[in-house]
């Protein structure tokens, strides 16, 4: 997967189904080190609750599973939803669930066992579809509005210029928005190859804080930084 994809993957959450507990907590170990966040569901009557409750932006499913399998679990999601990406994990290959299965508008299926070529193939196939349908926008208090499909930070509808590391400096704030992130993360994403000097970050963080209201970005010495959002 390229940045863009990347990147796109560090602001999306994802559901993962999934009753086997050694796969669920493999597989979700590995969804976590590319996604903002990842939930876990035993079954399929737990996942629907979970996907009710924290509006995931994809799902991956086993199908199955006890009290509700993956197919009637996909098919109540697709009541309210027909746009989530959607991919099925299986150890099954009988053509009946399969063909049952593609009906409701997948992404992709991986036959288990699950390899990291095969899961980050169909994490990029569910980034496609996002980019396709909808924009990820995020809300942030004082009017401010960020997109972070074309870099574009708004507030009460006019546009703030942003330069490349003030961009990758508040999205790392915003994707982290419920912790302080430490430096050793703002030199890895935002310098990435770069030495981050203590003057060099100094001259970003000034910078981006006259573009937005007093205290919005907040310094923990000797830890890092975090930006408010309330």
């Amino acid at each position: 997967m390229n940045n863009l994809f990347l990147n796109k993957l560090k602001t999306l959450r994802i559901l993962y189904v999934e009753d086997e507990e050694g796969i669920r907590k493999k597989i979700s170990d590995a969804l976590r080190y590319y996604s903002k966040e990842v939930f876990e569901a035993t079954d399929g009557e737990s996942g629907l609750k979970l996907y009710k409750e924290k509006n995931p932006d994809i799902i991956f499913t086993d199908i199955l599973m006890p009290k509700m399998n993956g197919i009637e679990f996909i098919k109540q999601v697709r009541q309210s939803d027909d746009q989530i990406p959607i991919v099925i994990t299986t150890a099954h290959t009988d053509m009946h669930y399969l063909l049952s299965a593609i009906e409701l508008h997948l992404e992709q299926y991986i036959i288990k066992p699950i390899n990291l070529k095969d899961l980050k193939k169909s994490l990029q196939k569910c980034i496609e579809t996002i980019l396709k349908v909808r924009s990820v926008t995020e809300i942030l208090p004082c009017g401010f509005c960020y997109d972070f499909d074309n870099k574009i930070l708004t507030r009460e509808g006019e546009e703030i210029k942003l330069n490349k590391k003030e961009i990758l400096f508040f999205e790392l704030l915003i994707q982290n928005k419920h912790r302080v992130v430490s430096y050793q993360e703002i030199q890895d994403y935002v310098w990435q190859d770069d030495i981050m000097s203590d003057d060099a970050l100094k001259s970003l963080v000034r910078n981006i804080r006259q573009k937005f209201p007093k205290g919005c970005i907040k310094n923990l010495s000797g830890v890092g930084y975090r930006i408010l959002n309330d």
